[in-house]
């Protein structure tokens, strides 16, 4: 871990050089990522020169207290070191819809979108409302809504997957506990794909445009046919009457074609996450179980219960949260 530190931090020297030479939109997302890391890693140096001086002149109270802060600072840099989730950053679309149990699930899908809504406004997330398909009794069908702010995929991530509710539903008259399911799936905002054409990726032909009947319109090549490797996109094109305007065009539509090519392989991508998130709604899958009677709510992928499900229903779900965050931390850090 030193010499990746070291590294590191030779690294983040020569992006403050560009930065302050005038290049700073080029490097500031780097800086951004770097800069937690290197201000823990120098703590720990300062704590290595404190830990030396102590030993130096006898002080072993000194000492301990150094070698505790060197060993938090490298618990800590092992957390900061541990890969990122580029889609962390993004913006996150929500939905939410009832599975299992009619009307109950209904009601209960509501009640999800109320509490996300809730502890989105009290964490300074902005939330919009993408599609809204509401019963008579105030259910909802369905609902996509926007959950917009920094880091917002990493915080909410988590909460994809089959919610189930157990209670005594307000038209039950015997009292008898109904077993309800909605499945939830959050996903980073779809972005429009960014894509470099590569000139090595290209296979470009020349041949002598030709009109009805295989006549030639003119006796030079200036037909262009752009075959892209990669996907085996091809384009032509020999409406001009030039080499030069008929390969602008081809890039043209090449471009707009790969355009179309990479954003259905990023929705394709989406569709399939999304899936695999729901799965079912059979009330056989859950995440999470909320029992109104015992007014407790259990993650079942870690196993960890609280007990203040009035309070959570009202938006206060970040305990929650922070221990499904701090169990996929422990479990990223055992497999690395």
């Amino acid at each position: 871990m030193q010499e990746k530190l070291s590294e590191l931090l030779r690294r983040y020297k020569e992006i403050e050089s560009e930065m302050a030479a005038g290049d700073y939109l080029t490097h500031a997302k780097e800086h951004k990522r770097l800069s937690p890391i290197i201000e823990m890693y120098r703590h720990r140096l300062a704590a290595e020169s404190d830990l030396a001086a102590a030993q130096e002149l006898g002080l072993d109270d000194e000492a301990e207290k150094a070698k505790a802060q060197i060993e938090r600072f490298d618990r800590e840099l092992k957390i900061l070191m541990l890969p990122k989730d580029e889609r962390d950053d993004s913006n996150v679309i929500m939905e939410i819809r009832p599975a299992a149990g009619g009307d109950e699930a209904a009601l209960f899908a509501a009640q999800l979108l109320r509490m996300y809504t809730m502890y989105a406004a009290a964490n300074g997330f902005k939330t919009e409302i993408n599609d809204l398909n509401e019963t008579e009794i105030g259910g909802v069908k369905e609902v996509s809504f926007s959950i917009i702010g920094d880091n917002a995929f990493a915080r909410f991530k988590y909460e994809s997957g089959v919610h189930r509710v157990q209670r005594v539903p307000d038209t039950e008259t015997q009292g008898r506990i109904h077993t309800s399911t909605c499945t939830v799936a959050v996903l980073p905002e779809a972005v429009i794909v960014n894509f470099k054409i590569d000139d090595k990726d290209l296979k470009v032909d020349t041949y002598r445009a030709s009109g009805a009947g295989g006549q030639h319109v003119n006796r030079t090549e200036s037909a262009i046919r752009i075959t892209h490797l990669p996907t085996n996109t091809v384009v032509t094109c020999q409406d001009g009457r030039s080499q030069i305007k008929n390969r602008e065009k081809a890039m043209l539509i090449l471009q707009t074609k790969l355009a179309d090519y990479y954003q259905s392989q990023a929705d394709a991508k989406y569709a399939k996450d999304r899936k695999m998130q729901v799965g079912t709604g059979d009330r056989s899958e859950r995440i999470r179980t909320y029992n109104y009677p015992q007014g407790r709510i259990t993650d079942h992928r870690i196993n960890y219960t609280v007990y203040n499900l009035p309070a959570f229903m009202n938006g206060d779900i970040e305990v929650l949260l922070e221990a499904l965050h701090t169990a996929d931390i422990q479990s990223k850090m055992q497999s690395n």
